[in-house]
Order: C-alpha cells, then sequence, then structure tokens
C-alpha cells in the first residue's frame, strides 16, 4: 500500500490554515505509527469481527502506545477512513471509534483544527468523518476552538443540470 499521508487538505474558505510546519510535525508523527496500524489493520479485516476489541491487533496496538502515540494514530486513521471509506474499512472505523471513546488524551487545537479540516474534504458519505474531531473537541476549553468557523454551515441546494 503507497502512503496514505499527504498534503494538508486545503481549508475552505473563510477557515484559518494550519502553519506548513505543525502540518509537517503530523505528518511526522502520524508516518511514525503508520506501519504498525496498517499492520494491525489488515489483520483485523482477516480476522473474526466479533472478537472483542482488547484482543484484537488493533486492540493490542492501542495499549502500546502513549497518549501522544495515541492522538498519532488517531489522526492517522481519521485521515485514511478519510480517503479510503468505499473500501472495508470497518476494523478501522472500529479503532476511530474506540479512540473517539477515549477521554482525556491531550488533544490540541491545531489537531482537532488539521482533522475538521480533513472531515471536509470527505465525501459526504463517509458518515464517520466527524466521528473523532467533534469527540476530540469535546476535550477543548470551551473558546479554544470555534467548530462553527470549521464546519461549514448549509447552504442552498445548487440546481444540477
Amino acid at each position: 500500500m503507497a502512503s496514505v499521508v499527504g498534503r494538508a487538505a486545503e481549508p475552505r474558505q473563510g477557515q484559518v490554515p494550519l502553519d506548513e510546519s505543525v502540518v509537517q510535525r503530523f505528518y511526522e508523527r502520524m508516518r511514525a505509527v503508520a506501519p504498525a496500524a496498517v499492520g494491525a489493520i489488515e489483520r483485523d479485516r482477516a480476522d473474526d469481527p466479533a472478537r472483542t476489541f482488547a484482543d484484537t491487533a488493533c486492540g493490542r496496538l492501542l495499549r502500546s502506545l502513549d497518549d501522544d502515540g495515541v492522538r498519532a494514530l488517531g489522526m492517522w486513521v481519521h485521515h485514511w477512513c478519510m480517503r479510503f471509506y468505499d473500501d472495508d474499512t470497518r476494523a478501522a472505523l472500529r479503532l476511530l471509534r474506540e479512540i473517539a471513546g477515549r477521554p482525556q488524551l491531550g488533544w490540541t487545537a491545531d489537531e482537532v483544527h488539521w482533522m475538521l479540516n480533513e472531515s471536509h474534504q470527505a465525501n459526504s458519505v463517509a458518515a464517520a468523518r466527524l466521528t473523532l474531531p467533534l469527540a476530540a473537541a469535546a476535550e477543548l476549553a470551551p473558546g479554544t476552538l470555534r467548530v462553527d468557523t470549521l464546519i461549514p454551515r448549509q447552504t442552498s441546494p445548487t440546481p444540477h443540470g
């Protein structure tokens, strides 16, 4: 599989872009966990889907990481799921939900901002596109992140023709 970590998602109009050096550090952190994540997801895809999460390869990987590693893994899985939502991503989505359910991981406003920008680049059929960013945003102090400026408002439908 080719690297799924690419360039930063371009912010939509009205969104403040992240500093390129901040985004580069995210990619470096994600690249560090990506090989283990790919292997764990592939093993879990071939394994029994009814197995308890703790007994899966992804569960073992998650247990092996500190909070910074879990955040990097979460960002990588989020990024991967947003790019490949039409493939068999059940194991990855399960991992994403597990990470989203972990409180107090120390998410930063920049990490949340980046994930929300990634979510906006995903097709709306990627149902889990906001699962992790919104869970992470809930950990931030009030006023740290203006979610209303990052999540586009519904506009009038454009006529198709």
